[in-house]
Parts: C-alpha cells; sequence; structure tokens
C-alpha cells in the first residue's frame, strides 16, 4: 500500500496541516489511514489524531510516533494500512532521508516566499540521490499558505520559480490561507469534515492529485 511522505527543508510550510486533512479526506472516502508522525520536538500530528478519538461522529485515523530510521518501520507498516502518510520533522532529518527510500510519493509543502522556494534546489538534488536506492520514488511540490486576496502576484512568482525544477512537478492544486485550517485542528477534524467549502475544494482537489500520482 502507498507511503506519502509530507517533508520539507524548512518549518512553517504547512507539513503537518497537509498531513492530517489528506488523512481525514482519505478516510472520508473510507481508506484505512495511519499518520506516522516523525516530529519528536512537537508531535502535532499525533496529538490531533488523539483529539479525533473524543468525537465518535469522526471515522479513525490511526497514528504513531517513530523517529530516528523510520526505513524499516514503514516498509512493516505500509502491509497493514490502505494509506501511511508521514509527517517529517521541519528539516533536513535522518526521519526525512530514511523515509524516502521507502515512500512512493513524496508531497513537499512550500509557501510561495523567496525563503521556501529556496530549499527548492536542494531538495531536487535529495530527491535524485533517494530515486538511486528507491526508484519508485515521485516528488510533487505543493504551494501552501497561498494569499486568497486578488492583487497577490506571489503565487504566480513561486510557480514561474518552480518551472525551473521539473523533476519536483508542482501540484496544481494549492493551500490558501484560511481560518478554517487552523480552527479544525483543536478539534481533530480536517476542514473536509467543516462547513468551509472553498477549503473542502482544495484538499478534495489535492487528494485526487495525490492518487493520480501514486
Amino acid at each position: 500500500m502507498p507511503v506519502i511522505l509530507v517533508a520539507s527543508q524548512k518549518g512553517g510550510t504547512g507539513k503537518t496541516t497537509t498531513t492530517v486533512n489528506v488523512a481525514a479526506e482519505l478516510s472520508r472516502l473510507g481508506h484505512d489511514v495511519l499518520i506516522v508522525d516523525c516530529d519528536k520536538s512537537v508531535q502535532s500530528a499525533s496529538t490531533w489524531a488523539q483529539d479525533r478519538t473524543q468525537d465518535d461522529s469522526l471515522p479513525r485515523i490511526h497514528a504513531v510516533q517513530k523517529t530516528g530510521n523510520v526505513r524499516e518501520t514503514l516498509i512493516d507498516l505500509r502491509g497493514r494500512y490502505d494509506y501511511v502518510i508521514v509527517d517529517a520533522p521541519g528539516h533536513d532529518s535522518q526521519e526525512m532521508r530514511t523515509a524516502m527510500t521507502v515512500a512512493d510519493l513524496m508531497v513537499i509543502p512550500v509557501r510561495p516566499s523567496q525563503l521556501d522556494l529556496d530549499t527548492i534546489p536542494g531538495m531536487a538534488e535529495l530527491v535524485q540521490v533517494a530515486q538511486d536506492m528507491n526508484p519508485k520514488l515521485k516528488a510533487v511540490a505543493l504551494l501552501t499558505q497561498v494569499p486568497t486576496y486578488s492583487s497577490a502576484t506571489e503565487e504566480d512568482e513561486a510557480k514561474d520559480f518552480m518551472l525551473d525544477f521539473p523533476q519536483i512537478p508542482r501540484i496544481d492544486g494549492a493551500l490558501k490561507i484560511r481560518k478554517a485550517y487552523r480552527d479544525s485542528i483543536p478539534a481533530g477534524r480536517g476542514v473536509i469534515e467543516t462547513a468551509n467549502t472553498s477549503a473542502k475544494a482544495e484538499v478534495q482537489v489535492l487528494v485526487k492529485e495525490i492518487q493520480a500520482w501514486l
């Protein structure tokens, strides 16, 4: 079964937000989903999954914590769930690198800011190295925290920048800056389980694209 790695060399890009919302949508679609939380300092994804158990109306999403070399753990877990989603730490780490040797798809959240975009060349090199050991690994970039106001130019500028790195194609969908993403987390919900239709649509588009890449 597929292993999806959500990772970046930079913190604050929306990795955990991406992880839990993808998990919630896949669960809504009837899949058995496990989150592997590899961030030992924060453990936000694990906390979200635990908070979710307080609401019996929500489909169960399992979560485990694992740090260090996660390769063998992921090889074992992939046979037990429909989808395994790895939430890696927000920096270059052993967890990220060892997960890349197993993952089917690496989703790299990137904010439309130059500091975030500057991490793309390094990530492209890491992906190429990992593909020597794991030829099936695919990597895609996901724009996150995109401004919603019509006069913003950051999204178009970021898209132009990413064209220089075809080894990490950009997913067409994007996650915008929306309060719904922040508000849903404490309740252990994804935005798909809220009333915000715009945020729901973003996540549904994202998950369809992820499934198409797998």
